[in-house]
Formats: C-alpha cells, sequence, structure tokens
C-alpha cells in the first residue's frame, strides 16, 4: 500500500504530462483511455483512479445513492420554461429559448446547450461557457 506523501507525488507528477503522455498512463494503468482532449480533465480523471486505486473507490452507499438519483437535467433547464438566451456570435443573434423537452433554436429542440453551441459555431463548446452561465468563463 501506497503511503500519502508517494500518493501525493504520483499525483503531482500529472502535472507536467501532456496529453498524449497522460493516455499512454491510462492505457498502462486503466485500459483504453477516454476519447477526451482535455489534458485538465483527464489529468483529474486518472488523478481520482489513483486516489481510489489507493486509497479504495467510492463506498457501496455513495454508489447506492448515486444510482438513486437518477438522470441529471442539462445546465440551463433551471431558468425554467421560456427562458430566453441570447449570445452575439461573429455578427449573427444566436436566441434559445428554454423548454421541458430541452433548448429550442432555430426552430429545433437541442438536448443540450452544447448542441446548440456546436450547431451554431461549427466548432466544439461548453454551451453553458458559450451562453454566459458559469462565472469568468469556467
Amino acid at each position: 500500500m501506497k503511503s500519502v506523501s508517494e500518493l501525493d507525488a504520483e499525483i503531482r507528477s500529472l502535472e507536467v504530462l501532456g496529453l498524449r503522455d497522460l493516455r499512454k498512463l491510462w492505457a498502462a494503468r486503466v485500459g483504453p483511455p477516454p476519447k477526451l482532449r482535455s489534458e485538465e480533465l483527464l489529468r483529474l480523471m486518472l488523478a481520482w483512479r489513483l486516489q481510489a486505486e489507493a486509497l479504495g473507490g467510492l463506498s457501496p452507499e455513495t454508489r447506492r445513492l448515486l444510482r438513486r438519483r437518477g438522470a441529471v437535467a442539462p445546465e440551463g433547464h433551471a431558468l425554467g420554461d421560456g427562458a430566453i438566451l441570447r449570445r452575439d456570435w461573429q455578427g449573427r443573434q444566436i436566441e434559445v429559448v428554454v423548454k421541458a423537452d430541452g433548448f429550442c433554436w432555430d426552430g429545433m429542440t437541442y438536448p443540450s446547450l452544447s448542441a446548440i453551441a456546436r450547431a451554431a459555431t461549427g466548432t466544439r463548446w461548453n454551451g453553458p461557457r458559450f451562453f454566459g452561465l458559469r462565472e469568468n468563463g469556467q
């Protein structure tokens, strides 16, 4: 069993690894790496895996509670049915209406704000960030 200081050192060592090396480490420790392009997210996932491996993962009670919680509503649904989100993008105004079953834009209903941001811009975006729902652009 690793000491806490050894575990801390192993987790700190992740900070200097690039995406390629993080994926290699994931493959060696866990299996096929997820198809992520975010170094930070993969780094956090690896750190959790290393901690779970060394200290134990989620307790059975926590796992049960998480399963019982059910599906999580997409971010932005809490604004309420009928709320309108607007964003100016390259001279075009994107207006989205929050609906009970998703988000309506340009005559179509999408499951998430990220799907709309991608459809509107042609690139991957975090939808809540794109529409200004995250503080400080987080």
